[in-house]
């Protein structure tokens, strides 16, 4: 009894350049992607994803491996690929960051700052919690099922082989730069109104009794009332998050 084993090296080939797609978008996810996620928690993660989504799209790639070129050109599209259905989910939880910025500024905050892991960088502490709350939401909601369905269309819409259309690539990336830093200020737009009647309403005060202490009294006075304020908001704030952020992804699983 003889085995044919001649198809392994082009399945193998299928397999990796599959991994180097995915492998690139989860490295770039927001919360797997973290450097705080333990490199073999990401590593398995991409694995498991290219077992399962091996079998349903081994039949896309046609691979030469008569020579070495074909295969590194299949290998760079299949990273850009991943790279840009990563980042643009990246860019997407973006938006919280750009409100918490502009809410902790407005309370007065702004100088409170804590590590962000979704940046690996100091960021506001608002920030920080409405990312980390929003990450939490998407899990808790199943939003990152429709990621994972997008990775797997994917494979429909850039085809092996097939030369990515960078114009698209960058026209979507402008459209979720943008559209991030817009829903980043609509969320923070209850605050910037807050803002704006506080800080007049001190002014007001300050004339009418310049022996006080305006700054002492209105820095606490105004972390309090935000809060207040945060607490009455917050739901309707990762509601509307939530929306955008599906909005993105079903963007990524039947785009325009």
């Amino acid at each position: 009894m003889q085995l044919d084993a001649s198809f392994l090296p082009s399945y193998a080939a299928a397999f990796l350049l599959m991994f180097a797609r995915i492998g690139m978008m989860v490295m770039l996810l927001p919360t797997l992607g973290e450097m705080s996620i333990p490199v073999r928690v990401r590593l398995v993660t991409a694995l498991t994803l290219t077992f399962v989504m091996f079998p349903l799209h081994r039949a896309a790639f046609d691979v030469d491996l008569r020579s070495f070129a074909p295969v590194l050109t299949l290998l760079g599209q299949e990273i850009l690929i991943g790279a840009v259905l990563g980042m643009t989910a990246r860019l997407a939880i973006s938006a919280l960051q750009v409100a918490g910025s502009v809410i902790a500024q407005q309370m007065g905050l702004g100088f409170v700052m804590a590590l962000d892991p979704s940046q690996n960088q100091q960021g506001a502490l608002l920030g920080t919690f409405l990312t980390l709350l929003g990450v939490t939401l998407l899990f808790a909601t199943d939003m990152h099922h429709l990621l994972i369905t997008a990775l797997s269309e994917s494979y429909t819409l850039f085809r092996p082989g097939e030369v990515p259309f960078t114009g698209d690539m960058a026209a979507l990336a402008i459209r979720v730069v943008s559209s991030s830093f817009r829903i980043g200020i609509q969320l923070a737009a209850p605050f910037l109104v807050f803002g704006l009647m506080f800080n007049f309403c001190l002014g007001i005060l300050s004339r009418l009794m310049p022996q006080m202490q305006v700054f002492f009294v209105g820095l606490p006075l105004s972390i309090l009332a935000g809060l207040v304020v945060l607490i009455f908001v917050i739901a309707s704030m990762m509601a509307t998050f939530l929306g955008y952020f599906e909005g993105v992804a079903r963007e990524l699983v039947t785009p325009r």
